[in-house]
């Protein structure tokens, strides 16, 4: 008799859009793994109890996005260092005894993003990490592991740029990278990479970052995609910056989880290009 196929979900409060499902099932299908994974729309006061009922169901391990990151790192009782220093966790995976283990990928995604998909080396370069929320909380330990010279970290509130910073302090000492805050008024220097972390370009609002902050052919990166990214990546080509959204860094983020679950790297370059082409 053929087991059922293990189940995975993402969750999120909304969750119609999300490209998870069909990620995963491709990665499953090139991978030879079987797999159900199914998205989950969890009320925005409901997801410990939807957590709860997707393990129950005999989940074996979840994505979750908007609004619920912070929550799923509450709910772990086990977590990674990245999860530890971004306060936020993009994928969940039950123990044997039945307990959550708690990742942050959109890191790895994003690096990996920048370095195969842009073909950028993040090593010995001045990077400004625009935004100071979840999402740039988030990718920061992974951008300082690849050791730039420099990471700014600018936000519209200055102070939460610098409690991102001071979080961050001890690993930038530990891979020798200067690790600075600044406000969005008078940010000063120019920048090798820059990464939009903020809601701005989902809300139609202003670039966050002058237009002097880019060196030339400099990657301008928006980790949103589609439309919401558009203002961005216009504004960077219109400044002689090289743009790119944050499609890659969604399929590279899930690549890195479908790694943890099932112990086999999928072709995420492949299912880039094929994703891309389906949504042109």
């Amino acid at each position: 008799m053929t087991a059922a196929p293990d189940l995975y979900c993402v969750v999120g409060h909304p969750i119609a859009h999300s490209r998870s499902p069909w990620i995963h099932a491709r990665f499953a299908e090139l991978t030879g793994q079987a797999l159900v994974y199914e998205p989950l729309l969890a009320p925005v006061d409901g997801f410990a109890a939807a957590l709860a009922a997707f393990a129950a169901r005999g989940g074996r391990g979840c994505n979750v996005t908007v609004p619920f990151k912070h929550e799923a790192a509450q709910c772990a009782s086990q977590s990674s260092q990245r999860v530890q220093l971004a306060g936020a966790a993009n994928t969940l995976t039950v123990q044997p005894d039945g307990s959550w283990h708690a990742d942050n990928t959109d890191g790895l995604g994003l690096v990996a993003d920048i370095v195969q998909g842009a073909g950028r080396s993040i090593a010995g370069c001045d990077l400004l990490l625009a935004g100071a929320g979840g999402a740039a909380a988030g990718v920061l330990g992974p951008l300082l592991a690849q050791q730039p010279r420099r990471i700014v970290v600018t936000n519209r509130t200055a102070a939460r740029a610098q409690a991102l910073v001071a979080r961050h302090a001890e690993l930038a000492a530990l891979h020798k990278v200067e690790l600075l805050a600044q406000g969005q008024q008078g940010l000063e220097g120019d920048f090798d990479i820059i990464v939009n972390a903020t809601a701005a370009s989902l809300a139609g609002g202003a670039i966050p970052v002058p237009a002097g902050a880019l060196r030339p052919g400099a990657l301008a990166y928006d980790m949103m995609y589609g439309p919401a990214a558009q203002g961005f990546l216009d504004w960077a080509r219109a400044q002689g910056g090289q743009p790119r959204d944050g499609l890659g860094m969604l399929v590279h983020q899930a690549a890195a989880a479908f790694a943890l679950w099932r112990g086999v790297q999928p072709p995420a370059q492949q299912v880039l290009a094929e994703l891309r082409k389906t949504l042109s």
